[in-house]
Parts: C-alpha cells; sequence; structure tokens
C-alpha cells in the first residue's frame, strides 16, 4: 500500500529528476572539472608535473620551445596541479561535459608551445615564458610581464635587482 502512496503522489508532483541531455543540469559551486590552461601566464617550472599522480600533465622539450600536454582522460581532477601553479597557468573549471566517442580519445587533449626567443639583453636562446612574480613588491606592470619576457632567466634575475624594492 505504501507503494500506491508514493506513486499518486510522484503522478500529482511530476518527476523529481533533472532531464540532463534535454536541459540544463545543476553544477556544485566547486566542483572541479576540465583543465583550463594560460599559455601567458605559465612560466615553465613544471611543478603541476612534479605533482600530478596519473600522469596526466606532461611537458616536453622540442626544438622550437616547451611542450604543454594535458591528458582529460588520465585526469583524476585531485586539483594539486592548481594549488602548486605559482602563477596560476592552471585552473579546474566546472564544466564536467566531456563525454566523448573512442575515436575522439585524442582531442580530449591541452597541447600548447612556450617557444624559444633569444635573450633581448644577452642574445642566449631562452623560453618566451611569463616570469615568476610571486613575492615581488610592488607587483610587474603588464609592460614589466612582457619586457622580462623577452629575457633568459640571468638577465632577469639582473633586471629584478636593478628594479630594486621601493619602499
Amino acid at each position: 500500500m505504501n507503494f500506491l502512496k508514493i506513486f499518486v503522489r510522484n503522478l500529482v508532483n511530476g518527476p523529481s529528476t533533472v532531464s540532463f541531455p534535454f536541459g540544463p543540469a545543476w553544477t556544485p559551486a566547486r566542483m572541479r572539472g576540465r583543465i583550463e590552461f594560460k599559455l601567458p601566464s605559465c612560466t615553465g617550472c613544471r611543478a603541476c608535473e612534479q605533482v600530478c599522480a596519473p600522469g596526466a600533465i606532461r611537458f616536453d622539450k622540442t626544438p622550437e620551445g616547451l611542450r604543454f600536454m594535458m591528458w582529460h582522460n588520465t585526469c583524476v581532477f585531485c586539483g594539486l596541479c592548481e594549488f602548486y601553479c605559482p602563477t596560476d597557468a592552471i585552473h579546474q573549471s566546472d564544466d564536467w561535459h566531456m563525454a566523448h566517442a573512442v575515436d575522439q580519445k585524442f582531442s580530449m587533449a591541452i597541447r600548447e608551445l612556450i617557444p624559444y626567443t633569444n635573450c633581448s639583453a644577452c642574445g642566449m636562446k631562452t623560453l618566451a615564458s611569463a616570469p615568476n612574480p610571486v613575492g615581488i613588491n610592488p607587483p610587474y606592470t603588464p609592460e614589466e610581464i612582457e619586457q622580462h619576457r623577452q629575457l633568459c632567466p640571468a638577465c632577469r634575475k639582473k633586471a629584478l635587482a636593478e628594479r630594486g624594492n621601493p619602499s
């Protein structure tokens, strides 16, 4: 008899589930979903690769530069890459729509390249990566970031020392 009460209540109130494929689905506010990568913010420190337990993130040196690859099929969405990234180059979005056919598995990856450039001060071949702005006071301006992007690590240190720390 209890079943009949539930049956009648459901007939009167309508369905209590969300029709996901045919309408919007609710997503929790702190949902850890698809990884987003911001190439202009990456310093090439490779901290995300070191903390990625399943090995979903990989950096490879190529003749063109440092290649970043992130495989969503391997990612377990633990959030360690975002936590340890010093420049917020990796962010987990709340996008969880990653269903795909087997023949599309190679499109479920992020592939970016940090190209090599010649240092504008000494001419040495270096990565055109973002400078690490953590702990620098006053913070870099966008113009300073672009200037430092064209410097090798040794020239960046020299430029930072010349910049000083005004109080």
